[in-house]
């Protein structure tokens, strides 16, 4: 969740040679591209069958999926843009930031209730239908949205009180210090970071052992919930590398100068993009009945196109 550093953009202290910066720039897009598409799929898959938009689990995956594709949307962006124009207006990096931010928290989140809800479908199967229906999912949403604006949104409203009007028709390079550089900022950040990490670990850590229990004595489905839920569990890890980027990025810079913007490039691609592909395994790929419809359609455009 670390706007600020590598989960948007890079801080290019030392500039790359002209070679490195198109060849960082073409992976970057590459790699977003491929995930965009591949969640365009499961998006169009998820619309076009009843069996998913009726069904809770499946509404919570594809937001995540529209949530990732938003912020990795953004991300790229900034990092393109952090390469060619270099500086952007504030109020537009204020825009930028914030979507990343709202987008970035969201993700933690949904993968916590999605754990719950598999929770709920093995340990609780009898009230399942009647916890998890597809209004209450909405809800949850909802929810979840909120929980994120009521996070982020501060940082704007301390830089309109703390800031004068010129500040925001300057350009920065965009990221989220310089878009938001009051230091009660960095310290609410770190307040929220901690909130977060707590109530999602312990969410994964318990949904994860009551399913392992249930899973010992029980059938296929619990076991392979089982394994739904240590995916969730290494993604949100992935996700969760967020909280310690600050630290991190901090003390590259000060062992690596010179590389440091290689590190971060690294950093990015780990926190950022990986996280976003594991979303169209757990669902497009193990999944039996996302991939049975997934498949039908990627058959059906692979005939058109011939």
């Amino acid at each position: 969740m670390n706007v600020s550093s590598s989960n948007v953009t890079v801080v290019l202290q030392y500039r790359d040679f002209f070679a490195k910066a198109v060849a960082k720039n073409v992976i970057v897009v590459v790699l977003g591209i491929s995930i965009n598409y591949i969640n365009a799929s499961l998006i169009y898959t998820f619309h076009k069958h009843q069996i998913f938009y009726t069904n809770p689990r499946y509404i919570l995956f594809i937001h995540l999926v529209i949530n990732d594709m938003i912020l990795v949307t953004l991300t790229i962006t900034l990092f393109v843009i952090s390469y060619t124009l270099y500086k952007i207006n504030v109020s537009i990096c204020c825009v930028f930031v914030l979507m990343a931010v709202f987008t970035s928290e969201n993700t933690p989140l949904n993968l916590a209730c999605m754990a719950v809800e598999c929770y709920i479908a093995i340990c609780l199967p009898l009230r399942h239908i009647q916890i998890c229906t597809v209004k209450r999912t909405l809800m949850l949403i909802g929810l979840i949205w909120m929980t994120s604006l009521l996070s982020g949104l501060p940082d704007l409203f301390i830089t309109l009180a703390t800031q004068p009007p010129d500040f925001f028709h300057s350009r920065v390079f965009c990221l989220r210090g310089t878009a938001f550089p009051h230091p009660l900022i960095v310290k609410k950040r770190d307040i929220t970071y901690l909130v977060f990490l707590g109530i999602v670990f312990i969410t994964i850590l318990y949904t994860y052992f009551k399913i392992l229990f249930t899973a010992k004595a029980a059938n296929k489905d619990a076991k392979k919930a089982r394994n739904t839920i240590l995916l969730h569990g290494f993604q949100l890890l992935l996700c969760m590398t967020t909280y310690a980027t600050p630290q991190l990025k901090d003390a590259l810079q000060q062992w690596f100068p010179k590389n440091n913007a290689d590190f971060l490039f690294a950093i990015y691609i780990i926190v950022q993009i990986l996280p976003r592909s594991i979303s169209p395994i757990i669902y497009g790929i193990r999944d039996n009945t996302f991939r049975k419809y997934l498949k039908r359609y990627l058959l059906c455009k692979a005939i058109h196109g011939l």
